[in-house]
């Protein structure tokens, strides 16, 4: 079972209430078991919203508002469900395709909180708490491996 983020398959919860769909991750999800997940919307941050990016340890919007515990408190809702939907299902987490760049889940790479577009290495929140797990994280940017 893999973990999608929902703004990959269509679902319009990116900050600024658009989508990002990939198809090649649309169609990697017709062929295996997948558990969407959004956890920017798990923490109450509704779409459309100010974009936000990491500074430091913290997570602050355009706006200059701390969103830090909207964001933690989304990815461990997600986590939770990630993790309880496997045990229902009784399958193991093989992997997770998430929205590169993303402050939740960004893998490897993400916007550097000065909200001009440059990278710096690193992980969104969500991502560091699967990879914490042993979980691996690919983003819709990357060959899709499995």
């Amino acid at each position: 079972m893999y973990i999608i983020s929902g703004c990959l398959l269509g679902h319009d919860c990116k900050y600024n209430g658009g989508n990002n769909r990939c198809e090649a991750v649309v169609e990697f999800c017709r062929t295996h078991e997948y558990i969407v997940v959004c956890p920017e919307s798990a923490g109450n941050l509704q779409a459309p919203r100010p974009p936000a990016e990491k500074v430091g340890n913290r997570i602050m919007n355009k706006e200059g508002e701390d969103v830090t515990d909207k964001f933690l408190k989304g990815a461990e809702i997600s986590f939770k469900v990630c993790m309880q939907m496997a045990a229902l299902r009784n399958e193991p987490i093989e992997g997770a395709i998430l929205k590169a760049n993303s402050p939740s889940c960004g893998s490897g790479k993400i916007y550097d909180g000065t909200f001009s577009g440059r990278l710096v290495d690193g992980n969104g929140v969500f991502t560091s708490m699967l990879k914490a797990q042993g979980i691996e994280v690919i983003t819709e940017k990357e060959t899709i491996k499995w």
